[in-house]
């Protein structure tokens, strides 16, 4: 069971860590923004997201059709690509990016749950999720599921467990660069941005034309 699942789980979960996407993105800015308290909580949003989505995939389609993968694409690249137009605008006016939560006012600051809401909204929206259980890991869960209960939970604790506290650890990480000097988090912050902004107009196009071809 090691050797089968739970080290290959293990290994999927660093790779989804350490591939830069989307919701990494909105990760660091956020943490950079607001620090590390405010932000943190945005890691646990795929255990919310993927619950369906599992269930969805591997358990009743196995896939979506290529035309739904599509629109989902769009949509998660338009979401994508307003969170980092609000991001340059708070950038623009001025907010101090990692700054100390005495400097950060409550007006500043967006709540905990607003934060987990984005977090929980890029993901149902970006088809990272969905293709990711249907090609990746969803046949790798079924062949778990097959052999036992225990195997394919043992699977799902394995990729969580990696994938969550990898997220953790990579908003701590850049919370102690945000505490360094004012302007690297700065540009850190607008990198980001600009990060986000490249995977919603990749989305958005890599959708459109996908759509197009179905027709």
């Amino acid at each position: 069971m090691l050797e089968a699942f739970v080290l290959p789980a293990i290994s999927l979960g660093l790779s989804a860590v350490l591939l830069p996407g989307p919701l990494q993105a909105y990760l660091i800015s956020n943490t950079l923004a607001y620090r590390w308290k405010q932000s943190i909580i945005a890691a646990f949003s795929p255990l919310v997201v993927d619950i369906p989505i599992i269930i969805l995939l591997v358990f009743l389609l196995g896939s979506l059709p290529d035309a739904a993968i599509a629109l989902i694409r769009i949509g998660g690249g338009l979401f994508l690509l307003w969170l980092a137009w609000s991001g340059w605008q708070s950038w623009r006016n001025g907010i101090y990016l990692g700054q100390s939560a005495e400097d950060t006012t409550l007006a500043e600051a967006p709540s905990r749950r607003a934060i987990f809401s984005k977090a929980l909204l890029i993901n149902a929206l970006s088809p990272g999720p969905y293709l990711f259980w249907s090609t990746i890991t969803g046949p790798l869960l079924v062949e778990a599921l097959n052999q036992s209960l225990v195997h394919g939970l043992s699977l799902l604790v394995a990729f969580y467990g990696t994938f969550i506290s990898g997220l953790m650890l990579l908003v701590m990480l850049f919370d102690r660069l945000g505490g360094i000097n004012p302007r690297v988090s700065r540009l850190l912050m607008l990198f980001t941005l600009g990060l986000m902004a490249y995977f919603g107009l990749r989305f958005t196009v890599e959708g459109v034309a996908e759509l197009v071809t179905l027709l």
